[in-house]
């Protein structure tokens, strides 16, 4: 049975210098990382599924955060180095992927063997979507070199609760 990979906000706003919550450039060592995952994945018959951050211009969340990753604006874009990958691209506005959208519908279409979740940031939509993975009986695997922050001690934690905790099996791609 193939898995399905759940790529999380690998758009321009958090991966591309000068967006208000660009990750950093230690983020960007993750790219070539997640290419690698997902060419191996699809080989397998795996499906890919982009949740994308995309917020309506007056979103809650912009009291805790700036805004960004406004719908239809480049900033909620795929980064090019994964945008010619065949993905489901499902638009996001809260931290879990699974919250207000079409994932749990897909995800119970396709019945994938387990959920691979990579992306950013790991302390903030990576650990909601594997909690709520979790939360709905889903095998979950996190690649610990496919995931990052631009809080380095969130980061750290979070992996090991989603490990102790949530009980997600951490693994490395490479």
């Amino acid at each position: 049975m193939a898995n399905a990979v759940i790529v999380i906000d690998l758009i321009k706003g958090f991966m591309e210098e000068g967006y208000p919550l660009y990750c950093g450039k230690q983020a960007r060592l993750i790219i070539p990382r997640i290419s690698k995952l997902l060419e191996r994945e699809l080989e397998k018959g795996s499906r890919v599924f982009f949740l994308c951050d995309s917020h309506d211009p007056d979103d809650l969340e912009f009291k805790m955060f700036p805004p960004h990753c406004i719908t239809g604006t480049e900033e909620a874009e795929i980064i090019p180095e994964l945008s010619s990958y065949p993905a489901d691209v499902i638009p996001k506005n809260r931290f879990s992927c699974f919250y207000n959208t079409t994932l749990a519908e897909r995800l119970k279409e396709f019945g994938p063997e387990k959920l691979i979740v990579c992306g950013v940031c790991t302390d903030i939509c990576v650990m909601h979507t594997v909690a709520d993975a979790r939360d709905r009986d889903y095998e979950v695997e996190v690649p610990t070199d496919c995931v990052t922050s631009f809080n380095a001690e969130g980061h750290r934690f979070t992996l090991e609760h989603m490990d102790k905790v949530l009980g997600a099996k951490l693994v490395t791609v490479e």
